[in-house]
């Protein structure tokens, strides 16, 4: 694939139906507990909405939570809806060795509630060279039904890594290996992974992971993000609009946009903070505390974000 095959236009998709994954916020009360409560509500919301739920995801703080944790969201989940997708998380450091044992411990943990596995990395996952990346995702798929990868760029977390498009490739001929999100906050690459996936294997969902470029939606890309936590609803108008050929998509699009630039500035984790925020102003959750190892937003970031939640209260 060279640049002259490059044209990003011609990728645009008119009427096509998104599918839509929105990674659940896990909340916290005052005391530092799992607000439960409302986390099952949120959930409860986002399925009515028409989006499908994310948990254990980095918004419901993946690395910082232990097996007890992510078993009730799971339980939760599962409660709620038998269509959903689960982070399998696995934890390790800097020239780690591939941890197949762990990854098919967490896997098996997803789907005994019903869940598909959505492929953490790890520095043991994506050490080394493309050929034993690929071969390391086909393993792990040797242990599901169905698995969903993950590219996650390096300010969202340390162990992430974006591939080349040569692993990329390798990963579309991995058959029970049915999608993966795309975490590198530039287009570009993303755009070369449509392409080859249109080419190759037309199926195969590429999930977008920008939370600073949610149109993305618009060139043949479906989506599971952390921004639609704040706005389920929305970003389900927004998405019935696309399908309908309605031009209200644009000004949605630009509204939710513009909570993201907010929300995803830098230190981007502290994202989750402005969620718990957003949601507390919407009335849908009694308090806006973070994880405790998890960076917050400053109080002025409330004001800002009310003026949002005002403008969604009149869509």
């Amino acid at each position: 694939m060279d640049d002259r095959s490059f044209n990003p236009v011609s990728l645009i998709r008119p009427r096509r139906v998104i599918r839509g994954i929105s990674a659940i916020l896990l909340p916290f009360q005052s005391n530092g507990d799992v607000d439960w409560a409302g986390f099952t509500a949120h959930l409860q919301r986002t399925v009515s909405a028409g989006l499908a739920p994310a948990v254990n995801m980095d918004t419901g703080y993946a690395h910082l939570i232990d097996d007890a944790t992510r078993t009730r969201a799971l339980e939760l989940t599962r409660a709620v809806t038998d269509d959903f997708v689960a982070g399998a998380f696995v934890g390790d450091a800097l020239g780690a060795a591939f941890d197949a044992d762990e990854y098919f411990r967490q896997m098996e943990m997803i789907q005994t509630h019903g869940g598909v596995p959505v492929i953490f990395q790890s520095f043991g996952l994506t050490g080394g060279d493309d050929e034993a990346i690929v071969a390391r995702y086909a393993q792990l798929a040797e242990g599901a039904d169905e698995i969903i990868g993950f590219e996650l760029n390096d300010m969202i977390a340390p162990f992430g890594k974006i591939y080349s498009l040569e692993v990329f490739r390798g990963l579309l001929g991995i058959k029970r290996l049915i999608g993966s999100k795309h975490s590198s906050f530039k287009r570009e690459p993303e755009w070369r992974r449509l392409m080859l996936r249109d080419e190759l294997r037309p199926e195969f969902r590429v999930f977008t992971g920008n939370d600073l470029a949610i149109d993305m939606v618009m060139y043949g890309s479906d989506y599971l993000l952390g921004l639609s936590t704040f706005a389920p609803d929305v970003f389900a108008q927004r998405d019935a609009a696309w399908a309908a050929g309605d031009p209200a998509f644009y000004e949605l699009n630009d509204w939710l946009q513009y909570l993201g630039f907010l929300t995803f500035r830098p230190p981007v984790p502290a994202y989750k903070h402005s969620a718990a925020m957003f949601l507390k102003l919407r009335g849908w959750l009694d308090c806006d505390d973070t994880h405790p190892d998890s960076p917050t937003r400053p109080d002025s970031d409330r004001a800002i974000l009310q003026k949002i939640v005002e403008q969604f209260s009149d869509a």
